[in-house]
């Protein structure tokens, strides 16, 4: 890893909140095409998917997604996915929103990735007794427009209007369908 990727690393571990999201910023922007010290990195960020602090879970769990999309060649994410995964359902909501609404990169990065992701999220779309399940659904929702905006593929299209007109809720599914116009 080059001595200024190493350098953004480090004011992530300082007292200063404004450094600290200067610096995540720059990295997650880095992280979002294709790096070279990602695998330098990578089972670091694994750790912080489990860590005491929801900062450090969130944003493990953000430049994974980055990294598991352009820098990952080996397929290192589909081990360690279900652990990704698991952060999108912090007990902090915002934690597991931010998580939430980075994970649809993971697609970006190969077929089996697109099916893995894709397979969850309808899954848990489909699962309204979740907390905050219409936030939930509404990440997902622009998560896979996201998604299909960067791949053009008609089948997350498809599978996105579909689980909007799973919401019985008229206010919601008019909401969910403004996320794709």
């Amino acid at each position: 890893m080059d001595e200024k990727t190493m350098q953004r690393f480090e004011p992530l571990e300082g007292k200063d909140k404004a450094l600290q999201m200067e610096a995540f910023l720059e990295l997650k922007s880095e992280a979002d095409k294709k790096v070279d010290w990602a695998y330098d990195m990578w089972d670091e960020l694994v750790l912080w998917l489990t860590d005491k602090d929801n900062h450090r879970r969130s944003r493990g769990a953000q430049l994974l997604a980055g990294l598991a999309a352009h820098s990952d060649p080996e397929d290192r994410i589909l081990d360690d996915f279900s652990a990704l995964w698991q952060v999108t359902k912090d007990e902090k909501t915002v934690t597991a929103r931010h998580s939430l609404q980075a994970i649809w990169k993971v697609a970006l990065g190969g077929d089996e990735q697109r099916k893995l992701l894709l397979s969850h999220l309808e899954d848990r779309f489909k699962d309204d007794m979740q907390k905050h399940h219409t936030l939930v659904r509404y990440d997902i929702i622009v998560g896979l427009r996201e998604l299909y905006i960067r791949t053009g593929d008609e089948g997350i299209k498809d599978a996105a209007l579909s689980l909007i007109e799973l919401e019985e809720d008229s206010k919601y599914k008019k909401k969910y369908r403004a996320a794709w116009k």
